[in-house]
């Protein structure tokens, strides 16, 4: 059995030993049968939480009230859950009541998707109670019974099921499609935070030209952030080259194509709840994008923006161009290299040095002169050494 499998086979064996059946569930089993890398692995048991704290020495209660145990072993650590089943979903997330139940296939039929209600034993053989790799194998997202239930259970799977076809490349099943249509007024009760993770991986999915579509055919725009109504613009986005873009060049490409500006800008990634650094990497990301749609580089640009912010403005700029730029990446980047200067600390002359030589009080004025003597050695007007730039300094004042 592959990896991670096999390091949590004694886990799955120490719960079997005890009398307990014990499966893989989830994610992993999923990941295994697309032949696709496999990360965290979970188990799924017919022992209480109790009783799983009972055969393990180390554990942590993540989740107890739902059955969920951390059990830690050898350096790893994986969620042992209960087999259970939910019911009363009132806030459309969590469910308002859960019981234990000893049955592994009643535990599988509350999972949203076929593909991601399967289990596997410790021999390796799989349990597909609901078709899932018969979905996996036609390429189809379908959910566990009636779609409309398990959407209003919890809404976000509506997202969840988009994020997966950007990833995947899978169509929507007939019947779970039209459920998501129906379904996507109920993104207005999840909050904004669970929204955002499902929308960056959507983001980043392979195929995210086709998880981009969903949102715009289904409605689901209307209750995101700063995109309702938004369907021709997204659409603009479509049509780019979005699959070579990294995660904050998607934002900064999504703020250009529905035309946000300046402080509105920085109003929709902020009712994101984006952290205030990303905030600032994107907006970084997006004004040199912006100058770069109508200016080339010159040196103090090249400087400021930075070799990151050079390569992301110049991706942009391949995604939304028609031509070829590659070659322009290369060519800026190497223009930045040769700058005699990458940063402000790099300067010989400081805000010290020139109050020495001026025999003034500080001021605005210390900055702005420091800004024009990094300009000129940007701009091979000075060389970068401090006796030069003083007699340069003493010249430009005389003039």
């Amino acid at each position: 059995m592959e990896k991670p499998f096999s390091s949590a086979l004694p886990v799955l064996d120490a719960i079997l030993n005890a009398g307990f059946e014990a499966y893989f569930v989830g994610g992993a089993v999923r990941d295994h049968v697309l032949s696709k890398p496999v990360d965290d692995i979970d188990i799924a048991t017919s022992a209480r939480p109790e009783e799983i704290k009972n055969i393990f020495s180390k554990t942590v209660d993540i989740g107890i009230d739902h059955g969920t145990i951390l059990v830690l072993h050898k350096g790893n650590s994986y969620e042992v859950t209960t087999f259970r089943t939910e019911s009363g979903y009132k806030d459309f997330r969590r469910p308002d009541k859960v019981e234990f139940v000893s049955n592994l296939n009643e535990d599988l039929k509350r999972r949203d998707f076929t593909m991601n209600a399967m289990a596997m034993d410790k021999e390796g053989n799989l349990l597909d109670p609901f078709g899932g790799r018969e979905d996996i194998e036609s390429r189809q997202i379908k959910t566990v019974g009636k779609p409309s239930e398990r959407f209003g259970e919890d809404a976000l799977r509506v997202m969840r099921a988009t994020r997966f076809a950007s990833q995947l490349g899978f169509t929507i099943e007939a019947q779970t499609y039209s459920s998501l249509a129906e379904s996507a007024h109920l993104l207005k009760h999840i909050a904004v935070e669970r929204k955002r993770v499902e929308f960056e991986k959507l983001f980043l999915g392979a195929n995210r030209k086709i998880g981009l579509g969903l949102l715009c055919s289904t409605g689901m725009l209307q209750y995101l952030p700063g995109l309702s109504g938004k369907e021709a613009e997204l659409q603009k986005m479509i049509d780019c080259k979005v699959e070579i873009l990294g995660l904050n060049e998607m934002w900064a490409l999504l703020l250009q194509s529905i035309d946000a500006v300046d402080k509105e800008a920085e109003s929709i990634l902020r009712e994101w709840k984006l952290p205030s650094r990303q905030i600032k990497e994107i907006l970084d990301i997006f004004k040199y994008f912006r100058f770069r749609l109508k200016n080339e580089w010159d040196a103090l640009s090249l400087f400021n923006a930075g070799k990151n912010g050079i390569a992301s403005a110049e991706k942009l700029i391949m995604a939304t161009s028609s031509g070829d730029f590659a070659n322009k990446v290369d060519e800026w980047l190497s223009r930045y290299d040769s700058l005699p200067i990458k940063s402000r600390d790099k300067l010989a002359v400081s805000g010290g040095d020139l109050l020495q030589w001026y025999g003034k009080n500080g001021g605005p004025w210390v900055r702005d002169m420091l800004n024009t003597v990094e300009k000129a050695v940007l701009e091979g007007n000075v060389a970068n050494e401090k006796d030069t730039i003083r007699e340069w300094l003493l010249r430009c004042n005389q003039k």
